[in-house]
């Protein structure tokens, strides 16, 4: 009796890990992204993702974004910014949630090959949590092809690489579709994959939607 008992408290065990283990979750993101322009070469980006690690419960990360663009000419602009992360480290070695605070600089650049649309960002990230720093450097390239007036697909891959022991950091890869519903709002329907230094790997179903304003004086 008392093995039975052992042997079904162990079988519990692993059937509730694999239950709770993000690797064979198909988890999501829902995602604000904002751009708001108030001068012909200034605009402000605002953004706001709620990470899950199941489709809608158990939430992960939140991460808030706020920043200053420069737009140097049509192709090259650059944001300087801030944002705040709460992350929950259930699955890690380290419970607990705990925040982190970053300050980040990208350079855009953006150029059309026909209608291919080929997006380049490079991003520093400077950390600051419990009571240690860290640095980030980020490199995404996007594609974007319009399929309608309304409909666009598009396909990124974004790589990380810190100055904590090995370089690389981690990986996304994403893919999905675009609809435009007016000139201000764009909403958004992808899948990306995750891998990183530790050989895993996340399945994330990314739901979105972009919102752009235009507070310029009107001549």
């Amino acid at each position: 009796m008392k093995k039975t008992v052992i042997l079904l408290l162990f079988l519990f065990a692993i059937n509730s890990y694999a239950q709770k283990n993000p690797e064979k979750e198909l988890g999501a993101w829902y995602m604000y992204n904002g751009s708001h322009k108030v001068s012909d070469k200034f605009s402000i980006k605002t953004m706001a993702h709620f990470r899950f690690f199941e489709i809608g419960d158990d939430m992960q990360q939140f991460i808030g974004r706020l920043g200053a663009n420069y737009q140097f000419n049509k192709t090259i602009s650059a944001t300087i910014g801030y944002a705040y992360l709460s992350t929950d480290r259930t699955f890690e070695a380290l419970n607990g949630d705990f925040s982190d605070h970053r300050i980040y600089e990208d350079l855009n650049v953006k150029h059309k090959l026909s209608d291919l649309g080929i997006a380049h960002r490079l991003r520093a990230e400077q950390r600051f949590f419990e009571s240690r720093t860290g640095h980030f450097i980020r490199y995404q390239l996007g594609l974007s092809h319009p399929l309608s007036k309304k409909w666009s697909t598009y396909i990124y891959d974004e790589i990380f690489f810190d100055f904590d022991g090995e370089a690389y950091n981690q990986n996304w890869l994403g893919v999905g579709f675009k609809y435009k519903l007016s000139n201000i709002v764009k909403l958004q329907a992808g899948y990306m994959n995750i891998s990183n230094d530790a050989s895993r790997s996340f399945d994330r179903i990314q739901l979105g939607i972009a919102i752009s304003t235009d507070h310029r004086k009107k001549g």
